[in-house]
């Protein structure tokens, strides 16, 4: 943003003109400009799909039976079997002696 050499549309600072007009806007008390629309996303792929085809291809192409099947869903009785392992209970051991309230004897 400190150099003046630095011409064409591609070194434009969109963001920042963007909120300038905003701020004007906003101190006029105008409508807010508009925004540039979304982009329309492209073509979505079904990943699921497409292997569920790819699988049925291969299988068929072995001549094996080409049915994919849906894999079971796991129920709450196998979540409850993996338990954690409990965590053993530490204890502090106090080193020294026992703190008396008395000064020690100078001999």
């Amino acid at each position: 943003m400190s150099r003046d050499d630095l011409d064409g549309s591609e070194f434009e600072d969109a963001y920042t003109d963007a909120i300038a007009q905003i701020i004007e806007a906003k101190r006029e008390d105008r409508e807010l400009p508009a925004g540039p629309s979304p982009e329309q996303p492209a073509h979505v792929l079904d990943l699921m799909a497409a292997l569920n085809a790819s699988v049925e291809k291969a299988r068929s192409s072995r001549g094996e039976d080409a049915d994919v099947h849906e894999l079971p869903k796991e129920t709450a009785a196998k979540r409850a079997a993996k338990k954690q392992p409990a965590k053993k209970a530490t204890t502090k051991k106090t080193a020294g002696k026992k703190a008396t309230g008395r000064t020690p004897r100078s001999a």
